[in-house]
């Protein structure tokens, strides 16, 4: 029989995977990093196809052949069925005796806190929020886009800017710097020359993503659409916020809410102040903060409560990611 180790920590994002085999006393005994985790593009059995050979390294360099316990923190993991089935492919490959997947945003939460106690908002290409409690309670939001009713994430902001611009250049809106900046990103003119690359693919839609930083700069620079812009992410962040820790009844106890994700740790001073003046409004007991700790670490301090890991022992594998 082969050496078994006490976690598999696995945080599987939309561009890359990260894994960590990880010992009882919390030693890291490997790390492996492997591509995207899509299961909405090529189903769950490819999906999880794909995560095997990022597993098989990480255990190969580990010299184990499996885990007590499998922390999965999984993109696109975004209702409980969708976790439950995530699940059962995930136990059917036998990397540990126990399972457990959560939503990828639980592992940016728990990185970013000494105990599974806080909130945590994510604004990356999307936008979403998680609570825990140490009583296993939890809050969430599906984040299924407009759908589920969100507002905001790098590509909400994005077609934000565009609308508001390409209204200003035609008339139907104000006046915006917006209507000059993003199609300067691409090296165009004009609005109606970065509308026309769009629809025809010159500019593939990917990339439309990389509006959100020029939106962010236009605001600093002082544009009121794009300030305006800026403001209304801030009170999405902090009603989301706001909402998880009622939930939780923990509003009036002090607890961490966590930032993380590209836009929310980009540094911008209007958003950062503008969150924190609405969270000292409206959750005066909330302490602010911003996580910048790889999520494969949260994903294995989840494994490590899960099988009752000392301290101790989450402070060594804390550590080891902090090196």
């Amino acid at each position: 029989m082969g050496l078994t180790a006490s976690v598999l920590a696995i945080d599987a994002g939309n561009s890359k995977t990260d894994v960590a085999v990880v010992a009882a006393g919390g030693e890291v005994l490997a790390t492996a990093r492997g591509g995207g985790f899509r299961p909405p593009t090529v189903g769950v059995g490819p999906a999880v196809d794909a995560l095997a050979d990022t597993v098989t390294r990480a255990y190969a360099s580990a010299g184990v052949t499996s885990a007590a316990h499998v922390s999965a923190c999984l993109a696109n993991a975004d209702l409980p069925v969708e976790e439950e089935r995530l699940a059962a492919a995930l136990h059917a490959r036998a990397w540990g005796s126990s399972v457990e997947v959560r939503n990828d945003t639980f592992a940016v939460l728990r990185a970013g806190v000494a105990e599974p106690r806080g909130v945590a908002v994510v604004c990356g290409a999307g936008i979403n929020c998680v609570g825990l409690r140490p009583d296993g309670r939890t809050a969430r939001f599906p984040a299924l886009g407009r759908v589920s009713g969100d507002w905001g994430g790098g590509w909400g902001l994005a077609e934000e800017a565009l609308w508001h611009a390409a209204r200003a250049e035609d008339g139907r809106g104000g006046p915006t710097a917006l209507a000059r900046t993003l199609p300067a990103h691409f090296g165009l003119p004009s609005m109606d020359a970065l509308i026309e690359a769009l629809h025809l693919g010159h500019v593939p839609p990917a990339r439309r993503h990389e509006l959100t930083p020029v939106l962010l700069a236009t605001a600093t620079d002082g544009d009121p659409v794009a300030r305006t812009i800026v403001g209304r992410l801030a009170e999405e962040v902090v009603t989301m916020a706001v909402v998880a820790l009622t939930r939780l009844e923990l509003l009036e106890e002090e607890t961490p809410v966590l930032l993380g994700g590209g836009v929310l740790t980009a540094r911008h001073e209007q958003l950062d102040d503008r969150v924190r003046e609405l969270l000292a409004a409206r959750a005066p007991k909330a302490v602010p903060g911003v996580v910048r700790e790889r999520p494969v670490l949260g994903a294995a301090l989840l494994g490590l409560d899960r099988v009752g890991a000392a301290r101790e022992a989450q402070e060594r594998t804390r550590t080891f990611f902090a090196a």
